[in-house]
């Protein structure tokens, strides 16, 4: 039986990746281990699946000051030597790494180990774990043309990014039971991450009633937004956060409006939704959604609202529109070459496997 090691993690993007994989290798017979940081969301993810896991030492490796920066740097050197550990036990034929900064020493490790490495990097240009991870690695999957530049050409392959199956199995039925809604108008879901925006929930809220005279509405506000006021406000369902409930809403879904996170944005992209993506600004991220906003809207995929321009009336309007043009989007969306990305992630493990 071959045995892979998987690692990612700091956020549900470096994780969900991974666990669309899961279900796939397992029927080509792997003994599936995984490697995360001790106190990371992952953990609780992937032992919920029954896979095997295996906590290291892990340090953020910042591009700014903070006192953290003089410990962590031993903290992933402990890592390092606790991955490299790892591996030499369990013998892995291969490793496969979503990325996040635990996954550092395991691709480090697995290189002095001379154990195969393959990553992902989800967004158009690679994050700094990643850049570090790459000379050390065997191949790099990424989610946009425009990424390939960045990687070395012997090492890159466009893949997409692996989506969870369970989010084509739901039912538009049971999200109407589970949001009370009754009648016929098309389905709005707002999405702004796993913590909210509360920009976009702001600029949602400003325009309710608008809104609800065309569309019932799903609004994903993240912790701590949940809005008791307009708990019981027809045709409008809040939820902190949704998980078990999160493939019946996507079913119910004829318009989405998200931030431009790579995970959730190919998500979008399997589950043909059209959408508005309004990225993080460059004032708080390192400006990787903007650019991935962008390469979905040159692809037809989304229409990108920024959010310095985003009030209640330009939303209100960009909702309109594309809602309009609904059939367009979904036309570009259906002819996406990066629609078998499980396929061509399995079949790259496969061939250094065989």
């Amino acid at each position: 039986m071959k045995r892979i090691l998987m690692t990612g993690g700091g956020t549900a993007g470096h994780v969900t990746p991974n666990m669309a994989l899961i279900p796939g290798l397992k029927e080509k017979g792997y003994d599936i281990h995984y490697v995360g940081s001790h106190k990371g969301i992952e953990r609780k993810l992937i032992e919920e699946m029954g896979i095997p896991y295996h906590a290291i030492s892990s340090g953020k490796l910042r591009r700014y000051f903070d006192l953290k920066n003089f410990s962590d740097p031993f903290r992933v050197l402990k890592g390092y030597a606790e991955a490299s550990h790892l591996i030499k036990k369990l013998k892995p034929d291969i490793i496969f790494s979503k990325g996040g900064f635990v996954s550092v020493p395991v691709v480090l490790a697995a290189k002095r180990r001379r154990v195969p490495a393959i990553i992902h990097e989800s967004d158009l240009t690679p994050g700094l774990a990643n850049r570090i991870c790459i000379p050390y690695c065997t191949k790099v999957c990424c989610n946009f043309p425009e990424t390939l530049k960045h990687l070395p050409e012997d090492k890159a392959v466009l893949s997409g990014s692996p989506i969870r199956q369970e989010l084509f199995s739901g039912s538009r039925e049971e999200a109407f039971r589970l949001c009370g809604f009754s009648g016929n108008k098309p389905v709005l879901m707002v999405m702004g991450g796993s913590l909210g925006a509360v920009a976009i929930n702001e600029a949602l809220r400003t325009n309710l009633d608008a809104l609800l005279e065309q569309f019932f509405i799903i609004h994903l506000c993240g912790k701590g937004n949940y809005d008791k006021a307009l708990e019981n406000k027809e045709g409008y369902k809040q939820f902190e956060y949704a998980k078990k409930e999160l493939p019946h809403l996507f079913a119910a879904t004829d318009l989405i409006i998200s931030r431009a996170g790579a995970n959730a944005i190919c998500e979008l992209l399997a589950l043909k939704k059209p959408n508005i993506l309004i990225p993080l600004p460059a004032s708080q991220s390192r400006g990787d959604q903007l650019l991935n906003a962008a390469s979905f809207e040159k692809s037809g995929y989304s229409y990108v609202l920024q959010e310095e321009e985003m009030t209640g009336d330009s939303l209100l309007k960009a909702v309109q529109y594309v809602y309009e043009e609904r059939e367009d989007y979904i036309q570009a969306l259906n002819e996406s070459k990066l629609n078998d990305s499980i396929g061509i992630i399995t079949d790259l493990i496969l061939t250094y496997t065989l």
